[in-house]
């Protein structure tokens, strides 16, 4: 695999993790009977922050990915 498309994977792996945790939420949420902002943000904070940490992480090596893709490959050209 070359950088572009281990850099469009991590950007793949980035958004699963980030939705990951809004349908976590809504699962977790499921069995209540009333729907509001103030409990869905509830239910998001008992979630907890680790999956965004990691779709943030996974998002920055993706785009250092293409970005290092794409600078090699101006450096080419550049010859």
């Amino acid at each position: 695999m070359n950088k572009r498309g281990t850099g469009v994977t991590f950007i793949a792996i980035a958004s699963f993790l980030f939705s990951t945790r809004y349908i976590s939420a809504a699962i977790y949420g499921s069995s209540s009977s009333n729907w509001n902002e103030e409990l869905f943000n509830a239910m998001l904070e008992f979630i907890g922050n680790p999956l965004s940490i990691c779709a943030i992480f996974a998002l920055l090596i993706g785009l250092a990915y293409i970005v290092w893709a794409e600078y090699e490959e101006f450096i080419i050209k550049k010859r």
